[in-house]
């Protein structure tokens, strides 16, 4: 199966981005790669989430993505680290807008509803049925699991992409 439209999710992170790629023809979608986009704990946010825009530019120049997308995140309760987070997404946003790759954000309620069939499934859950559905050997780590989940919620959702153009 090749000649399919790959697409990469992404899960958000300041610190662990998780990152999945996936490439669908008609129903069947294939499993290409995933893994985890790691930053420091301590050191200056300008250089941690630059990390994570190199570390992206870096996974789509070398497995050439048609679509990108992108886990929408709630955090209750903590504001610094929600601003922290919003930095790490404005950078992966930016990264899919300079590649010129469709994007779509999800919610992670319908992420899971669309691999797990349940919108309030456990981590567990998640990791067993991308395993289940990819066809995978072992289950990946749970922040590749999540972005694969994303990437499938993205084969799903055909409609929900914006286009942007450089320039």
């Amino acid at each position: 199966m090749s000649g399919g439209e790959r697409i990469l999710g992404v899960d958000p992170g300041s610190r662990i981005t998780g990152y999945g790629i996936i490439e669908q023809d008609g129903p069947r979608l294939r499993f290409i790669t995933c893994g985890v986009l790691r930053v420091a704990r301590y050191g200056s946010l300008a250089a941690r989430i630059l990390r994570i825009h190199q570390g992206l530019g870096e996974v789509i120049s070398l497995h050439r993505p048609h679509r990108m997308a992108v886990e929408e995140v709630f955090v209750a309760g903590n504001p610094k680290a929600a601003l922290k987070l919003g930095h790490a997404r404005g950078v992966i946003l930016l990264a899919a807008m300079q590649h010129n790759l469709p994007l779509a954000e999800f919610t992670p309620l319908v992420v899971k509803q669309a691999v797990a069939g349940y919108g309030r499934a456990s981590k567990e859950q998640v990791q067993r049925m991308v395993r289940s559905l990819l066809n995978l050997s072992a289950s990946p780590s749970e922040d590749a699991a999540d972005a694969l989940a994303v990437a499938i919620c993205g084969a799903n959702h055909r409609s929900d992409w914006l286009t942007f153009t450089a320039g």
